[in-house]
């Protein structure tokens, strides 16, 4: 059965860090999907509105929420870029496809879960973590949330908050290359994961974020923690 196209309007649309925009859309009535699941969006040229490509953005609104969030790095001449920076605005209308993807959680996996993630790869961590919050499930959760500088941080008051109101779930932040004044954890997460989550490879662990860093992580999983493949799931974007 086809994926309908649906036709929404964005909500909000606002810069929250270096090259990071943060924008949300109308739930289209009936829509449902389940937290760690992407959309695509209709993407239009901005100098040929009939020229139209797709492009994937994880959800991050959790599935009980009532509009959908969305998060995207700006790079440089990308089409969605453009048509994030130049196009949309708060009123502007917005096709979108979905949901898709598989990077959902478990549920009949009752071991702990480490949730690992690079930039806006935090995204569908956002919606599985408030999803959990709101099932009051009991698994532990640790998050680990890298970024290179201090100036790419995102959400991070909003995932502590989380974590307070959660006892079950733990945020990491590390910072590649911080100043003097950062007091986190430092170095790129395939370093600082065991030293976060110390019994990770007890654990299902979960990773998004940039190729390399998703490969690394799976290759330190299943080759130098011994982990069973049932229990790394990974999910990369360019």
């Amino acid at each position: 059965m086809p994926i309908p196209r649906l036709t929404t309007v964005c909500l909000a649309h606002r810069v929250i860090a270096r090259d990071i925009y943060e924008f949300r859309l109308q739930k289209p009535e009936g829509f449902s999907f389940k937290a760690g699941q992407f959309v695509l969006f209709d993407v239009p040229r901005i100098d040929d509105p009939m020229d139209i490509q797709t492009r994937a953005f994880s959800i991050a609104s959790a599935p009980s929420e009532p509009d959908l969030l969305f998060v995207a790095k700006m790079k440089e001449g990308g089409r969605a870029s453009t048509w994030i920076m130049q196009s949309l605005r708060q009123g502007t209308p917005v096709a979108v496809q979905g949901p898709f993807g598989a990077f959902t959680l478990h549920a009949e996996n009752t071991k702990n879960i480490a949730m690992i993630a690079t930039g806006t790869g935090i995204a569908p961590f956002r919606s599985q973590l408030v999803d959990l919050a709101t099932q009051q499930d009991a698994r532990r959760i640790d998050l680990l949330f890298g970024v290179r500088t201090e100036q790419d941080l995102f959400w991070v008051k909003e995932l502590e908050n989380l974590s307070a109101e959660y006892p079950q779930c733990s945020l990491h932040v590390t910072v590649s290359a911080p100043t003097s004044d950062w007091k986190g954890h430092r170095g790129r997460v395939q370093m600082v994961a065991h030293q976060a989550i110390p019994d990770i490879a007890s654990r299902q662990v979960y990773v998004c974020g940039n190729p390399q860093m998703t490969l690394e992580l799976k290759q330190m999983c299943l080759e130098q923690w011994g982990m069973d493949r049932n229990d790394v799931h990974v999910e990369g974007y360019i």
